[in-house]
């Protein structure tokens, strides 16, 4: 028995000790530069997802200029929304900076817009997308050439969705997003976020498969039976515009080369994927090199490969 004993110590210790160095000598999170909502001018717009009879709100940025402009949709990741959030800004000023127009809405259920996105399946969160389209091609306040969407983490699952369901969608730029199945990018995710912890990297495996459970059957159970085990891979099979991916090194909530890899296998020429080395899932600047939420290489990527794919206006 005390052996039993003395044996359980030891695995308490080996399990928990790095955890408990680690909540003892963890760092001030790092402080990251980016665009401020006061310091930016846009148009509130408002439209409606018939499909799903929801009112939407949101931002629209405009170029100076007088067009016409290739315009771009943002479709959100996942959680509330929330206007002031510099990563989303940081990329919209710099598309509207460089000539492009940029829909920012409020997610489903956030600021200005109806719905729950908590029991709301990717499909479902398509239609908002879908809607912004037909917004922007009814609208009358700005000359717009063609569009495009761009989806930010999660909101890259829901880009394939839209792109394979509407033919006014002319490019698609995924950031971020994984092409992995749901689950599989969640296990990874968690088996990252018990590492921060603490936990060994073997032990944040093992305990990550039951901590994944108890996401999906427990905590958060309404989110996961909405999404279930959702697999981009299909719809993005489908899609026959020009895509750009962005992907982070340094991903620790997407597995930047397994998703790459997965993309590889559609055997696709009209999907393009980048991985920036030293880059988080922000695609921020890497440590030492300057204190960027939005790394200024990936953003001019995307402006770049948006005015290289959209044909000039007649």
């Amino acid at each position: 028995m005390q052996k039993f004993g003395i044996g359980l110590l030891l695995l308490l210790v080996v399990v928990m000790g790095p955890v408990l160095v680690a909540q003892f000598t963890r760092s001030a999170p790092r402080a990251y530069q980016g665009v401020r909502l006061q310091d930016l001018q846009y148009t509130e717009v408002s439209f409606r997802n018939e499909a799903q009879d929801l009112d939407l709100a949101g931002m629209l940025f405009i170029p100076e200029g007088s067009g016409p402009f290739p315009a771009a949709v943002i479709i959100h990741g996942s959680g509330t929304s929330r206007r002031d959030n510099s990563w989303y800004l940081t990329l919209t000023n710099h598309l509207r900076v460089n000539g492009v127009v940029v829909l920012l809405p409020d997610k489903r259920g956030s600021e200005g817009s109806e719905g729950n996105w908590r029991t709301s399946s990717i499909e479902d969160l398509a239609t908002d997308t879908l809607a912004a389209i037909d917004f922007l091609k009814s609208q009358d306040t700005v000359d717009i050439s063609q569009i495009g969407i761009i989806g930010m983490s999660q909101g890259g699952w829901i880009a394939p969705v839209v792109a394979s369901q509407s033919s006014d969608v002319g490019f698609v730029i995924d950031v971020v997003g994984t092409s992995l199945p749901a689950y599989q990018q969640l296990v990874y995710e968690e088996n990252h976020n018990l590492r921060e912890m603490g936990f060994l990297p073997g032990i944040s495996n093992l305990i990550s498969y039951p901590s994944t459970f108890v996401l999906r059957e427990i905590t958060q159970k309404d989110f996961w039976d909405a999404v279930g085990n959702f697999d981009p891979l299909p719809y993005w099979r489908e899609v026959d515009v020009p895509v750009l991916v962005l992907y982070g090194s340094e991903d620790t909530n997407v597995p930047s080369e397994a998703s790459k890899a997965a993309f590889e296998t559609l055997n696709k020429d009209n999907i393009e994927v980048r991985i920036y080395e030293g880059s988080g899932h922000a695609l921020q600047d890497p440590p030492g090199t300057g204190d960027r939420i939005f790394r200024e290489e990936a953003l001019a990527d995307i402006t770049d490969f948006i005015h290289r794919v959209v044909a000039p206006a007649a």
